[in-house]
């Protein structure tokens, strides 16, 4: 199983108590990283921290994570699955202010995000790039080591009177902390203060799926939208996959603004329906989970055809999960544990019993003889040991005198 990282390092207040922290992209677990892609780097924070861990556990309750955002990320859409209560949008220094990314940020800034710029150096460049976004900036962050002297004090006296909050960055001695609270700044982060901790999380491909069959199993079980959406936007490539599933299917003039307007114009059956092919297509990590799609596809629209009309959704969502433990090399009957389906799903799923089950046999001796002459028509391109392996690996028994 592969390994994430992510660093995060804590901000303090100026009394002392925890602020929130910034999560920083790492490519080991050596505190190091190496970043060619501004994008790619906070994608990967944004997945880690969503997806692979315990937001309470890495944040606390109710702690804040500040993450770093170019025009890219801004126009990705990749925001919009991220709680404006626990993310911080720190805009790189180098951020490219087109109108459509100013326009983008005043959205954000609407929706509830507070908003933040990384290492402001006090340059009157810098001062004229930000202007037209002033009101629309919470924090500044202050790189101590590298600010312009000459227009530090009117630059921080002017930010401070409109409300601003500064944020001492690279803090590296007890001096420099005393010097920046004596000057008025709110927030304070750098080596003297907390050096960045490295978390490590396993590769999500290989436990995804026990969160996309317990968000299946809240469907089915009828839960209010509310607790769906959290769940959905704890996990971000679910998320992120979602909204672009839905910008392909549905024709709409609205920006997506929460995860409860995507629930809604998609509907639930279609949202099930298009989990099920997530599974497949990717939490697998079969070689075949492709092949195997088509087949669960296949099935599912056969007996849904072939079901009486109440249980045409049913019947179909059994197609699709009776190859699931194929899918994950899993035993089927403890994979249905986490989702607790319909009795007639689950009947025809682990025992290919129940009211189903006729269709699904059907289906089956079908498949069997459409590949069956497949291999045929094929023989001579299998080798001596791949045919070997395979009746080893079906227990038929072989012999050497033939």
């Amino acid at each position: 199983m592969g390994k994430l990282y992510l660093a995060k390092q804590k901000i303090f207040k100026e009394s002392g108590d925890l602020f929130g922290y910034e999560l920083l992209f790492r490519d080991s677990e050596y505190n190091s990283a190496e970043i060619a892609n501004n994008m790619k780097a906070t994608s990967q924070v944004i997945l880690n921290t969503l997806t692979n861990l315990n937001m309470d556990e890495l944040l606390g309750k109710r702690g804040t994570a500040f993450i770093n955002v170019d025009e890219k990320m801004l126009l990705s859409g990749i925001i919009d699955m991220l709680d404006n209560k626990r993310f911080v949008l720190e805009m790189l220094e180098t951020i490219e202010l087109s109108e459509n990314v100013i326009q983008k940020i005043k959205y954000y800034h609407r929706r509830g995000f507070m908003i933040a710029v990384d290492d402001f150096d006090c340059s009157t460049e810098m001062i004229k790039k930000f202007a037209p976004l002033i009101k629309h900036i919470h924090i500044f962050k202050i790189d101590v080591l590298a600010f312009q002297a000459e227009n530090f004090k009117p630059v921080i006296e002017k930010l401070k009177s409109i409300g601003i909050r500064l944020l001492a960055e690279k803090i590296e001695t007890r001096e420099a902390y005393q010097k920046y609270k004596s000057l008025g700044f709110d927030l304070f982060q750098g080596y003297y203060l907390h050096k960045p901790e490295v978390v490590e999380a396993d590769g999500y491909k290989e436990v995804a799926y026990l969160a996309i069959l317990h968000l299946i199993k809240l469907i089915k079980n009828d839960e209010e939208t509310v607790k769906i959406e959290m769940f959905i936007k704890q996990k971000a490539d679910l998320s992120y996959k979602l909204i672009k599933f839905l910008n392909n299917q549905v024709a709409f003039t609205t920006p997506v603004e929460s995860m409860t307007q995507v629930i809604t114009l998609l509907g639930r059956d279609r949202l099930l329906r298009w989990l099920m092919v997530y599974l497949y297509s990717e939490i697998s990590t079969n070689p075949a989970s492709k092949t195997l799609l088509h087949f669960a596809i296949r099935r599912a629209e056969i007996m849904e055809e072939e079901a009486q009309y109440r249980d045409k959704e049913k019947a179909y969502l059994a197609g699709m999960f009776s190859l699931l433990g194929a899918v994950f090399n899993a035993n089927v009957k403890e994979l249905m544990q986490h989702v607790k389906m319909d009795r007639d799903i689950t009947n025809l799923v682990v025992d290919k019993k129940g009211k189903f089950a006729q269709t699904l046999l059907k289906i089956e001796k079908a498949e069997k003889e459409y590949l069956k002459k497949l291999v045929v028509d094929n023989f001579d391109k299998f080798s001596t040991v791949d045919i070997i392996d395979l009746l080893e690996k079906t227990d038929i028994e072989t012999e050497s005198g033939y």
